[in-house]
């Protein structure tokens, strides 16, 4: 529960030096006295802000009642924010966070949580730093730098800067300008990077996918050369044989064996076989000729026609032995 006062000063005094139940949870009297004098002056310099008591839960779920200012920050827009002053107060720098979604990318907002971080708060010094100290700071953070607003790019495509001249900041405003620029710098960097690497995953998904093609088509090579070589294998040891062959039948017989003398069959059938294929062959030789004759006018067409019936019945009897001959092979192979 979040507990408002119209009346600042009252309202921080009765909340910090309030007994239990109602304690807050800052125990140190100078403590509390720091607090009361830096709300003061916070409230004091930006009067858009006013104090507030609540309870805050911390990362590590430990809960605390601190006091807060909540309000708008006079900028243009105006950012909605929060101050917590941290129970540590002032040797551990507040916990402010911005009320309204930020855009994407900010160097100084975390567009989830809302927390806010600088250099000021990263350089943190209770002698030195203070809740106005801060917020001026914010102010000028968020005037150059809104987080409400996406940043207006340049002609050459890179972030406006509307800073002042370097000679009249402070060093905080330098610190802070160095930041924001090395973050802007840095995000367009990341997304040169990031582009890049979703070009150079496009570019290997495809290099794998050819890949796989090669390894596909190699196989298949590999596979129909290793087909032919054993083929040409085969072929080779044919050729041995029938080299040894002719080198053997060559010296027995001085070179000059006849055709019939050199070839012959395995066995009774095949002689027999081979016998017919011969005549069958004489016989269809036969009747070429005879055709070549008549044509040439040497034999009559009575005399052509006479010697083709007899010559057609004895091959017909050739063929019908050889048909015989075959169909008792395949039934010894069965």
């Amino acid at each position: 529960m979040t507990i408002f006062s119209p009346n600042p000063v009252r309202f921080i005094e009765d909340a910090l030096f309030c007994s239990d139940p109602f304690a807050l949870s800052y125990s140190d009297p100078d403590q509390k006295w720091i607090i009361r004098q830096h709300l003061l002056s916070l409230l004091n310099d930006f009067p858009s802000l006013r104090p507030s008591v609540s309870l805050f839960t911390h990362n590590d779920g430990t809960a605390v009642t601190l006091l807060l200012a909540t309000g708008d920050l006079p900028v243009s827009p105006p950012v909605p924010l929060t101050i917590w002053v941290h129970e540590l107060y002032p040797h551990v720098a507040p916990l402010v966070y911005i009320n309204a979604p930020i855009h994407g990318r900010h160097p100084f907002a975390d567009p989830t949580s809302g927390a806010t971080t600088s250099a000021y708060t990263a350089t943190w010094h209770f002698s030195k730093s203070s809740l106005a100290g801060l917020a001026h700071n914010l102010t000028r953070l968020f005037c150059h730098n809104h987080p409400l607003c996406w940043p207006t790019t340049n002609k050459a495509g890179g972030y406006s800067d509307r800073w002042a001249h370097p000679s009249l900041a402070s060093r905080m405003e330098a610190s802070d300008r160095l930041a924001c620029s090395l973050y802007y710098d840095s995000t367009a960097i990341l997304d040169r990077v990031r582009r890049e690497v979703e070009e150079l995953a496009a570019v290997q998904a495809a290099l794998r996918e050819r890949s796989e093609g090669l390894a596909i088509a190699v196989r298949r090579l590999e596979g129909e050369r290793r087909g032919l070589k054993s083929r040409s294998d085969e072929m080779c040891e044919e050729v041995d044989r029938l080299q040894s062959w002719l080198r053997v039948n060559a010296t027995a017989n001085s070179g000059c064996a006849a055709v019939d003398d050199v070839f012959e069959g395995a066995d009774g059938w095949s002689e027999t076989a081979m016998d017919l294929m011969a005549a069958d062959q004489a016989v269809e030789d036969l009747m070429y000729k005879l055709e070549a004759a008549v044509g040439a006018g040497v034999v009559s067409f009575g005399v052509y026609l006479k010697q083709v019936r007899v010559l057609a019945r004895e091959q017909f009897c050739h063929r019908f032995k050889m048909t015989k001959i075959s169909t008792a092979f395949q039934l010894q192979e069965l």
